[in-house]
């Protein structure tokens, strides 16, 4: 597993980010996106959702839970999740995300919320807000991201 970080200076970097992930991502790819609220977490999904094609803003899933995007809007299948309302770790296997993740990338907010290690194969992203209003971005890459992650500029 590597890791590392960087600085992203504003909401405009944050979605460049999102597109050069959106470059290498793929159907079975878990990246999960940890922060607080306000990080960055869904402006990040949103880059990487305009990046695969949406033409209209994604909405944040905080209430659906699940949102998937499907071709030909977007050219790579996406769920992108918010697990910040879920009350229990269990609630997770109702949502049936590992079945579905053999068709789709899964973007998960809030991963945390499902226990730890829950994805461990999972791109691990986290974004904290500076002191500044920039974002530091820490990840974790598994042995399946190295080739890819971080992705070139």
């Amino acid at each position: 597993m590597t890791g590392g970080d960087l600085i992203l200076a504003d909401v405009a970097a944050t979605a460049a980010l999102g597109a050069r992930l959106a470059a290498v991502l793929r159907a079975g790819d878990v990246v999960t996106l940890a922060g607080g609220l306000g990080a960055g977490k869904t402006s990040l999904a949103r880059g990487v959702l305009s990046a695969l094609g949406l033409a209209e803003e994604a909405p944040s899933p905080t209430f659906a839970i699940v949102q998937p995007y499907d071709p030909p809007e977007v050219r790579v299948p996406v769920l992108h999740v918010d697990l910040y309302r879920l009350d229990d770790a269990d609630e997770v296997a109702e949502l049936g995300l590992d079945e579905a993740r053999h068709d789709a990338a899964l973007l998960v907010e809030w991963a945390e919320r499902a226990g730890p290690g829950y994805w461990r194969d999972a791109l691990a992203l986290d974004l904290a807000v500076l002191p500044d209003g920039a974002r530091r971005l820490t990840w974790q890459a598994p042995a399946a991201w190295e080739a890819r992650w971080p992705p070139p500029q």
